[in-house]
């Protein structure tokens, strides 16, 4: 119950879904043998309730009870006293920051200072001959990775997940998706994804011209369907289940339909106009030129191989969100309230930073060892958190959940396979960029010859 106005002080009763510990199918009130309430109207459900199976009914009882509309959500706020804990997961996130951030710093003020200036006072011939650690990869930094049209498509769908998450975060933290506005969280990010088709094709199809890539027809229709086309599969097959178990969750055909007509009607035209400007566009200028004969790459360290750096890569900013995943998945399996947006936006913002740095220190690791193979390796450094995600989301399924019966845990790792999807684009992504900016950024200010 939502409270009531100041007004009424009888309370109309509605009863949501229902559904048990040992199963996550969730199960109308009409399907029980309960009192039902004669010829009163189903409340209008917004397309994020549909999503998430959220029905409400209503009920044939009042309750007599003078809330005041101010405090109509007290007694959830008061049985979930969890802010020290977050407060807790802040200071540990924001250590992190701090340590990663002064490493970075060192880096760039220290380190490179110095590399830069000695590289640059190289004159003579001589010295020229002498070149080493990551000016000597000049000539191959910017040499267009393996499968350069995956990587670009990648990076289009990550972007429109990372602007929609940005958005979506930021409303819900000013207030605007209250929980007590079932499924606005959920409508607003499906809406946003819809209409973010443009910076998706714009992104992915300036990224592939500067890989070289041609075949831009096929750059598009990937960038439209590849990523949104896996999740919808993943969604159906599990509709399927809900279906066949005849759970209210399941989504009528009528909402599937109207879904992809957002997808290959609003979506999918938004994508093309952004791959129009996108190849329209000049290809992204690099401060130094490529050598035609690619360099070959030294024997590595077992620290400099790209596996254990992609490894390595994931910890911190998993560290960083593990606390606050724990409240999330909560939220979503054990049906507790979640309404600390604010705390959610900033750690979202420590996420960023945290990939960023943890991508950047690595990369420069790689570059000093000659290994000029940065661009899939900054994108699956920071993407390798998503692994971290899945593992700690199996954990959450045998330590916390008592769900039991084939159905629910096939829900339920199915709709975790989405969240992993979602969070290994968008936490790519932001390695990518931070990686490209860095690599840009030290490579425009050493003269080459």
């Amino acid at each position: 119950i939502s409270g009531s106005s100041p007004e009424f002080s009888g309370i109309e009763l509605f009863v949501n879904r229902l559904d048990s510990v040992e199963s996550v199918l969730p199960y109308e009130y009409t399907a029980f043998d309960f009192c039902q309430a004669e010829g009163k109207k189903r409340p209008s459900e917004n397309l994020g309730q549909v999503l998430f199976g959220e029905r409400i009914e209503p009920s044939p009882y009042r309750e007599e009870k003078n809330i005041r509309w101010a405090s109509r959500w007290d007694y959830i706020l008061e049985s979930m006293p969890h802010t020290h804990i977050q407060w807790f997961s802040i200071m540990n996130s924001l250590v992190i920051v701090l340590f990663l951030s002064g490493m970075v710093a060192m880096i760039m003020l220290r380190t490179l200072h110095k590399d830069i200036a000695r590289y640059n006072q190289m004159d003579s011939t001589e010295d020229a001959q002498e070149e080493f650690g990551w000016k000597l990869v000049h000539g191959d930094i910017f040499r267009p990775p393996r499968k350069g049209m995956l990587l670009s498509v990648f990076l289009g769908s990550g972007t429109q997940i990372l602007i929609m998450t940005f958005v979506t975060l930021f409303f819900a933290c000013l207030g605007f998706l209250s929980p007590a506005n079932r499924g606005a969280l959920m409508t607003c990010a499906v809406v946003l994804w819809v209409l973010l088709g443009t910076p998706a094709g714009y992104v992915a199809a300036r990224f592939y011209k500067s890989f070289g890539g041609e075949k831009w027809k096929t750059n598009v229709l990937l960038t439209s369907f590849l990523c949104p086309g896996i999740v919808f599969a993943d969604f159906f097959i599990m509709n399927l289940i809900l279906w066949g178990e005849g759970s209210s969750a399941a989504i009528p055909f009528g909402t599937l339909v109207a879904i992809l007509a957002l997808w290959f009607c609003i979506s999918v035209p938004l994508t093309f106009i952004g791959a129009y400007f996108g190849f329209k566009k000049n290809a992204i200028e690099h401060p130094v030129r490529t050598n035609q004969i690619p360099r070959q790459i030294p024997e590595q360290s077992f620290y400099t191989k790209p596996l254990p750096g992609i490894i390595m890569g994931g910890i911190l900013p998993f560290g960083c969100i593990f606390i606050q995943l724990f409240f999330i998945l909560n939220s979503i399996w054990s049906h507790q309230m979640y309404y600390m947006f604010g705390f959610l936006f900033l750690v979202f913002i420590i996420l960023v930073i945290t990939c960023s740095e943890a991508t950047i220190l690595l990369c420069y690791f790689h570059l000093c060892a000659e290994d000029y193979h940065w661009q899939w390796r900054s994108f699956l450094t920071s993407g390798f958190t998503a692994v971290y995600f899945l593992i700690y989301a199996i954990h959450y399924f045998f330590s916390k959940l008592q769900i039991t019966g084939t159905a629910s845990t096939i829900l339920y790792f199915g709709y975790t396979m989405i969240m992993v999807l979602i969070f290994f684009l968008f936490t790519g992504t932001i390695g990518f960029f931070a990686c490209f900016w860095f690599v840009t950024k030290i490579y425009s200010v050493v003269k080459v010859d």
